[in-house]
């Protein structure tokens, strides 16, 4: 094969220009390394020029960096696949007046060329092993690769069969010495000249390089070169941590050395060891410090059932301002991850900020231990984790790299599915053979599963994950920490095992500021003065112990309440123990001291609680703050906790947390027991079903039986039968043999409908007794629908001002209803400023029903003084639920939604923790837990029916009177009506009746009408009829006016 230099690349105008793509490439994507000013098209590369930095403010996007990367990729792969077989490639290049190029002839003899040359390695399996250029590291190199063949041969192990297919030996295994930072020529002279041109199936990478940011860019290149090409690399690289998931992703790579996932998981276990549960990540823009954080991320996730993390800033040092982020955060861990030389640069900052004292731990990676040097500005005490990256190390990983491949081909070749595959590459940079190794991606799936017995005693077998990084690493746990000679040095303390069940184990640590006890990883405590005022249920004043003066477990904490003189004990007198130096206190409780005591305990703070003087909420008065907010905006307190409403005018002065309780304005009412309707027994029907009744079914059915009775042939036949004269009876009996008329059969219908056990007079005619029998069936259904749902209706009810909200025009607008509803608030409260604002009206006529505090307020509804009150509806809810006769409620719907927060002075320090902490809290629904228990109320739904089954009063049940004196006062003027009739009208009805018309009506009639001609019988039958229907008209008429 020709050789391929420089005058090479320019003969080979392609590969030439592959070189120059993958030179600016390879620039483009070191991440701490960059390129002097740009290439130039026709300019070969330099190895200075590959190796060189720029300052990283000048570092391309990673977006532009993968862009151009994978660019080069397709540029290459592009470039190979083209190949241009079977044509004529030619390469024009003028050096002083003479063309170079190729004719037809001439690529025939390279093709055969090519083709002889690899005949003899068809039956050879051959490896590259890229390793570092040492002066003396070469001997090693090669001691270790027959160390490993030798194992081989033994008996000790698993045989290898495809060694007598296949000649593999030390031979076979190409190794190539490569330096710090080569240039893409030299790594594009490796691939063609050294690796391609054997058929290589597997490259061995293993460097212990740790020139963080320099060397990574050529590893890259490297690693993705060889996965464009289809060739699986087994690595094992000190530095991986800055492209092992942007490199491993992309190529077929095998990592041997601890990934940057096993780097957080033994930092995370010492947090985890000591309870550190939070913590800072710091970083500079590093290669993979993006990867770090979500490595970081998702080792947290993955230890949340046992162990809760919580990250309060992620810092990516670029200048020295960004650390100030730190200053004002409660974070008192930190993990760093950079190079060492940043790592300087960072604790240095963090020194002059105060940063590095003895609360403060630094856990760093390995890439700021590297070879164990320390810096002048490290802080003693520091943490790190470290795996051991000697040279020692390097030659031990020859034998696992080479162990992983031979296991992989065994089972490759042992697989029959691979009988027609084979493991020769068959690449060539000369643009004959593949472009890509198509059983590449095969073969590096049987790597990838091969399990390596560790020739250390305990450690599990060498295995991957499907990501390719090694399953099973130990890191050692490193102490900063003064020497022999007084200097600090890098002490390994423990070691960490991703396989053990503990993993962590760790001798004595000297701690920040050489202590030797632990910091507790939160900030030191501090102290706190809260402002409050009491509102059920979330504060609650209640007397402490009158012996000890303390408040029981029950009764929440101690409270300053006042420091009026007048509370003060007389002089000479022992004072109350409730007396202390000459401040009143009382006990709080409620929803927001149990929350401020689980804020004092995850924080670490003590406080004091104080109730504000002038006894206000905090609104504006004559142009200046009152209450709560004054205390804060003079800075009288540093924070303000109760049931203070979140609006705009407070957060333009003092600033909130986020939210712990939603809340409005609500409208609490009473219920009054109302009496039974004085027209009950009449609202089962309506006034249809009662006419329907009345008019229709009872004259319908006494007309028909009185018609039925009187042409039956068996009953009363009027033109048969003419009226007798009325006898005394004899013997018993009467001997006028029928005694049926139409007022008799309405006696008789009535009798029925009522079941009333009276005196009634049948009908004779099977007809009309039949109807009579229809007629009691529907008796029968009409009082048993009747009565059913006359129960519903004679109950005590209970009625109350159903209001739909603040918006209401009952309320809006007070005047416009007569008599106007009286209603009330707090002044100087959240509502009261709200109503001001958007319903002036309303507020100026509430004003003279206000109340000074929420229970006046709700006792003046009770007592009827009231019949609203408008306040925060969650407060209203509670009182509701604790009332014990469950007499009130809340109406419509809430006004002005907003929620309840903890209050600050402008740019308070402590915002921040308090806001992260209430989060916490939401989230793992703390919150709700503190809601239910506080919230629940007294009134139960049992109690109430309990009440409903006591003795009815006499109001309750007034309407049965009420209509038995209607009864009365109608009967009376019946009863007049009657005696004008006998009077003035009957004998006007004697004169004109004819013999027996009257009889058909009344008996009464018949033996009234006896005495007079039959003329005026017939008149005064006429008038009585009128008159009859007049009455029954007029029964109908008073009910339903009763009844409206």
């Amino acid at each position: 094969m020709p050789t391929i230099g420089t005058r090479g690349a320019e003969r080979k105008g392609w590969v030439f220009r592959l070189f120059r793509a993958g030179c600016q490439s390879a620039a483009v994507s070191l991440s701490l390394s960059v390129l002097p000013p740009p290439f130039s098209v026709g300019r070969a590369c330099r190895p200075h020029e590959f190796a060189s930095s720029r300052p990283s403010s000048l570092r391309p996007p990673p977006q532009v960096v993968m862009g151009l990367r994978a660019a080069f990729a397709l540029l290459a792969l592009g470039l190979l696949a083209a190949g241009e077989r079977g044509t004529t490639f030619r390469t024009r290049e003028r050096q002083g007046g003479i063309t170079l190029g190729q004719s037809k002839p001439k690529e025939t003899t390279q093709r055969e060329t090519y083709i002889r040359q690899h005949e003899w390695t068809r039956n050879e399996l051959n490896v590259g092993l890229v390793v570092p250029q040492t002066s003396f590291g070469r001997r090693e190199y090669t001691k270790a690769v027959n160390s490993v063949f030798n194992s081989f041969q033994k008996t000790r192990g698993p045989k290898l069969e495809f060694i007598k297919m296949f000649n593999f030996g030390p031979q076979q295994v190409r190794q190539i010495n490569m330096t710090l930072t080569p240039s893409p020529t030299a790594i594009l002279n490796t691939l063609c000249k050294e690796f391609l041109s054997v058929n290589v199936s597997a490259i061995l990478y293993l460097m212990n390089h740790e020139k963080y940011g320099r060397s990574t860019a050529s590893a890259q290149y490297f690693l993705q070169l060889a996965g464009y090409l289809g060739i699986p690399v087994i690595a094992w690289n000190a530095d991986n941590s800055g492209l092992e998931r942007r490199a491993s992703q992309s190529s077929l790579q095998l990592q041997l050395a601890p990934s940057l996932d096993h780097q957080t998981a033994a930092m995370l276990s010492i947090l985890e060891r000591y309870k550190w549960h939070q913590f800072s990540i710091v970083t500079s823009q590093i290669a993979g410090h993006d990867d770090f954080v979500q490595a970081v991320r998702e080792r947290i996730i993955l230890m949340q059932d046992r162990f809760k993390f919580t990250i309060l800033n992620t810092v990516v040092r670029t200048r020295a301002a960004d650390l100030k982020e730190l200053q004002n955060s409660e974070s008192r861990v930190m993990l760093l991850y950079s190079t060492r030389d940043e790592a300087q640069i960072i604790l240095k900052e963090a020194r002059e900020l105060k940063l590095t004292g003895e609360n403060y731990v630094w856990v760093v990676t390995q890439s700021v231990i590297e070879n164990r040097q320390t810096m002048s500005h490290f802080p003693v005490g520091m943490l790190g984790v470290h795996f051991d990256t000697s040279m020692s190390s390097l030659v031990s990983e020859i034998t696992t790299a080479i162990k992983v491949y031979a296991y992989g081909v065994e089972d490759f070749v042992n697989d029959g599915r691979n009988k027609n595959l084979t493991l020769n590459t068959q690449l060539s940079c000369e643009g004959i053979g593949e472009s890509k190794w198509r059983v590449g991606d095969r073969f590096f799936k049987y790597l990838r599963n091969v399990s390596v017995e560790s020739d250390q005693h305990g450690k599990p077998n060498v295995e991957f994950t499907a990501d390719g990084v090694l399953k099973a690493a130990e890191l050692k746990i490193m102490n900063l920490r003064p020497g022999v000679s007084k200097q600090l040095v890098w002490e390994e303390i423990g070691v960490w095992k991703s396989w053990d069940k503990d993993g962590l184990d760790i001798k004595d640590i000297v701690w920040p500021g050489n202590s030797h006890t632990p910091p507790q990883g939160v900030p030191e405590k501090f102290h706190l003065k809260i402002t409050f005022l009491e509102e059920q249920p979330y504060i609650t004043l209640t007397p402490p112990d009158p012996i000890t003066g303390k408040c029981s477990m029950n009764r929440g904490v101690l409270c300053r309440v006042g420091t009026d003189p007048e509370l003060a004990p007389a002089t000479g007198s022992e004072p109350p123990k409730t007396y202390h130096n000459g401040s009143m206190y009382q006990c709080c409780s409620g929803f927001c001291i149990d929350l401020l005591e689980k804020f004092a305990d995850d924080l670490g703070f003590t406080y004091e609680l104080v109730r504000v003087e002038d006894g206000k909420w905090g609104t504006l008065e004559h142009g200046k703050w009152n209450g709560l907010i004054a205390e804060l905006v003079n800075r009288k307190t540093d924070m303000v906790l109760t049931s203070l409403i979140i609006n705009a005018e407070r957060e333009s002065v003092v600033d909130f947390s986020v939210p712990f309780m939603e809340s409005g304005i609500a409208i609490v009412v009473a219920k009054r027991t109302g009496i039974i309707s004085p027209t009950a027994f009449l609202e089962p029907f309506d006034t249809a079903s009662w006419m329907l009744v009345g008019v229709v079914a009872i004259q319908a059915s006494a007309f028909t039986i009185f018609l039925f009775e009187w042409l039956s042939p068996s009953g009363f036949n009027m033109k048969v039968s003419q009226p007798q004269p009325i006898t005394p009876p004899v013997n018993g009996k009467n001997p006028n043999n029928h005694r049926f008329s139409l007022f008799r059969t309405y006696w008789l219908v009535w009798a029925v409908l009522f079941q009333a056990a009276v005196h009634v007079d049948c009908p004779r005619g099977f007809t009309a007794r039949f109807m009579t029998n229809v007629w009691a069936m529907f008796a029968v259904v009409f009082l048993a629908i009747y009565t059913a749902n006359l129960a519903a209706f004679m109950i005590t009810r209970e009625e109350y001002h159903d209001f739909v909200g603040i918006d209401d025009h009952r309320l809006a607008k007070p005047f416009s209803h007569r008599p106007s509803y009286k209603f009330g608030t707090i002044p100087w409260s959240h509502t009261d400023s709200t109503l001001k604002r958007y319903f002036p009206d309303m507020h100026a006529y509430m004003r003279s029903f206000n109340k000074t505090s929420v229970e006046s307020g709700i006792e003046a509804v009770l007592s009827a003084e009231l019949d609203a009150f408008i306040y925060d509806g969650t407060v209203l809810e509670y009182l509701v639920s604790q009332n014990e006769d469950c007499r009130l409620l809340t109406t419509g719907k809430w006004y002005a939604m907003t929620g309840y927060g903890l209050a600050f002075s402008r740019n308070s320090k402590y915002l921040d923790m308090f806001n992260r902490r209430m989060l916490d809290f939401r989230e793992n629904g703390d919150l709700e837990r503190l809601r239910r228990y506080w919230m629940t109320g007294t009134c139960k739904p049992g109690k109430q029916e309990h009440k409903s089954s006591d003795p009815l009063a006499l109001e309750q049940f007034l309407s049965a009177f009420l209509l038995l004196m209607s009864g009365i006062l109608l009967a009376a003027l019946l009863l007049f009506l009657e005696h004008l009739y006998f009077k003035y009208v009957r004998h006007h009805f004697a004169k004109t009746d004819k013999p027996g018309c009257c009889a058909l009506i009344s008996l009464v009639s018949r033996r009234l009408f006896d005495i007079f001609p039959s003329s005026v019988r017939r008149w005064n039958m006429n008038r009585f009829l009128f008159y009859r229907y007049t009455y029954t008209a007029v029964i109908i008429l008073l009910s339903r006016s009763v009844y409206s």
